[in-house]
């Protein structure tokens, strides 16, 4: 055999060494993919060792194990699963050594590790990057006798710019991925916080996970104080949910070890591992995250792969990040859950509560000597705040009473009930003494103040109606001005005074108005003229003026009713946001 085909090609010039190198670092430094990298460094060092079989090994750091890459010559089956620990034959010494390691003769290499029989000779060089080595470029020639020195100090300079363009399109290639799962993951947040049904979070979270990391059967186990377990609440395989349901005690299998250390656990190999608790019989490993949340383990996320050493430190650093975000979006759906439960209980608690303030308040159109009189209370919630009221006080005098609490629902509504107890405490008693009503709005005052609660007042508008003389005293504690029509004019009667149950020693105006046949009266709550549309506009006292004076020929139940209506086709569907009491009074 002549000497240029056993040496591969004649000794290379310095000027075609530097025009090499320099084409080298031009064609392996242009392209950040790792794949086409790969081809491209076949191609280069083909140009300066013309080989019969390529491989290029990259070194796993945590097994200290050289994995084929990218080969060329070698059987695809045979490098698929070649796995060279560092040490172990001539690539594994080049990368335990740091050194090239040329082999003229690997039948005289006891270290020789056979992967094509025809095979002769080797040439290992190691790929140093940082000081660090990354993998080994490997050639195997049929020829003993073939690589040079020459070939093994080419092969050196050129291993330098190798190394470093592997490590950048690694380093591209991690960045690539590392945007991509960010964005996975920042999608996944968002469709986390979206689902608050517990049912359909679970299988959510089976399912988005899938999209992180390619699992062959998915668990979630909940934590139960109760029974001291982990109960599971949903199981995956291949994204079809499974029937079966198993538990875990505090503390046992692998599930509880992750939960007990408060970290990820990652077994390799279950067979291997005294903790694994045989549910499965095909799987061969499984990694354990646990889920905490306000530093309390809620539960525990069990993923399994029939693969051996599956899961890897990128999936415990993925769903390092994800597990919190699950254990938020879990409480939240229970949390939802209870409040769903509790809503409906105070739906139906409210509900009848509305059903008892209603019978608690007096009839609507009362019959009382001299006067029509008739009244509508809407409540902007469940219950409402307003209250209205019909007393005797004596023998001959009546009455009537409109207030508004401040604040709405049920503690406005237990507020006015507790003012409605005491009016007629002191109506019943004091009426012997037949007091004014700025005396009875006082002595309200200082009853409210002896129960004062927090952030609670009323404002209260308390008339007394004497048939015989016509008469109607009237004192007012904040409420709006009530308004009287006669003969087609409207007109505010004026009387004023701070609310009850806020100030003490609140001194209150006493207003007398005789009433004629036909007048109309109007008092009512702030929630009628302050009633609003989509544009923030009032409805106003000027609207209110104008519709009672427009109708007050009408009975006061159509009065009412045009108003109300008025009112709901000027909020446009708008939400009620203050209660609405209007209580209309007229002389025969």
């Amino acid at each position: 055999m002549p000497e240029a085909a056993k040496t591969g090609a004649r000794p290379l010039e310095l000027t075609e060494l530097l025009t090499l190198l320099l084409e080298v670092s031009e064609r392996i430094s242009s392209t950040l993919d790792l794949d086409e990298l790969m081809v491209r460094i076949a191609e280069v060092v083909k140009r300066a060792v013309d080989y019969e079989v390529f491989a290029l090994f990259l070194l796993h750091e945590k097994t200290q194990e050289l994995g084929v890459r990218f080969s060329v010559g070698h059987p695809d089956d045979s490098v698929r699963s070649l796995r060279i620990r560092v040490g172990e034959g001539i690539v594994g010494r080049a990368a335990q050594t740091q050194h090239s390691v040329l082999v003229k003769d690997v039948r005289q290499e006891p270290m020789y590790i056979q992967s094509l029989p025809a095979m002769r000779s080797e040439l290992a060089v190691p790929l140093i990057a940082k000081k660090r080595v990354i993998g080994v470029v490997d050639l195997e020639s049929p020829w003993p006798d073939f690589f040079t020195e020459q070939h093994q100090n080419l092969l050196e300079l050129l291993a330098g710019r190798i190394a470093a363009a592997i490590e950048n399109a690694a380093l591209f290639r991690r960045s690539v991925r590392q945007s991509k799962t960010l964005q996975l993951l920042n999608e996944i947040s968002r469709e986390l916080s979206s689902v608050l049904v517990l049912n359909e979070l679970l299988r959510k979270i089976g399912t988005l996970t899938k999209r992180l990391i390619d699992y062959h059967r998915f668990s979630i186990l909940l934590a139960e104080e109760r029974t001291q377990a982990f109960n599971t609440v949903i199981s995956i395989k291949r994204d079809e949910s499974m029937p079966d349901r198993y538990t875990v005690s505090f503390g046992q299998g692998i599930v509880g070890a992750a939960a007990k250390a408060r970290q990820t656990v990652v077994v390799p190999d279950v067979t291997k591992d005294p903790r694994y608790i045989v549910v499965n019989p095909e799987t061969g490993s499984e990694m354990a995250v646990p889920l905490i949340y306000r530093d309390r383990v809620i539960g525990v996320v069990d993923m399994e792969s029939p693969r051996l050493g599956y899961f890897t430190d990128e999936h415990v650093r993925v769903f390092s990040t994800l597990a919190p975000q699950i254990a938020v979006a879990i409480e939240n759906a229970r949390l939802y859950e209870r409040v769903v439960r509790s809503e409906a209980r105070l739906e139906r608690d409210l509900e009848r509560a509305r059903e008892i303030q209603m019978h608690i308040m007096p009839a609507l159109c009362p019959v009382i000597q001299g006067l029509e009189i008739c009244s509508r209370f809407q409540p902007a919630r469940e219950l409402g705040g307003d209250l209205y009221d019909f007393l005797t006080y004596g023998k001959d005098r009546h009455v009537l009473i409109i207030g508004d609490v401040s604040g709405k629902g049920a503690p406005a509504a237990l507020y006015g009930a507790m003012v409605s107890g005491i009016l007629r405490s002191l109506a019943s008693s004091l009426a012997p003494q037949r007091l004014p009503a700025t005396e009875m709005l006082r002595r309200l005052n200082v009853a409210l103040l002896e129960r004062k609660i927090e952030g609670h007042f009323i404002t209260l508008t308390y008339a007394v109606w004497e048939p015989k003389t016509r008469l109607l005293r009237l004192a007012n504690a904040g409420m709006p001005l009530p308004v009287l029509v006669r003969q087609g004019r409207c007109h505010a009667i004026r009387a004023e005074g701070v609310p009850l149950g806020l100030l003490e020693k609140s001194e209150y105006q006493e207003t007398s108005q005789t009433l004629e046949k036909g007048d109309l009266l109007a008092m009512f709550s702030d929630g009628i003229v302050e009633a609003n549309n989509p544009q923030q506009e009032e409805f106003g006292t000027r609207r209110l003026e104008n519709l009672l004076r427009e109708h007050a020929h009408e009975s006061l139940a159509q009065i009412i009713e045009t108003l109300f209506g008025e009112i709901e086709r000027f909020e446009q569907g708008h939400p009620r946001r203050d209660d609405q009491t209007l209580l209309l009074v007229r002389a025969k």
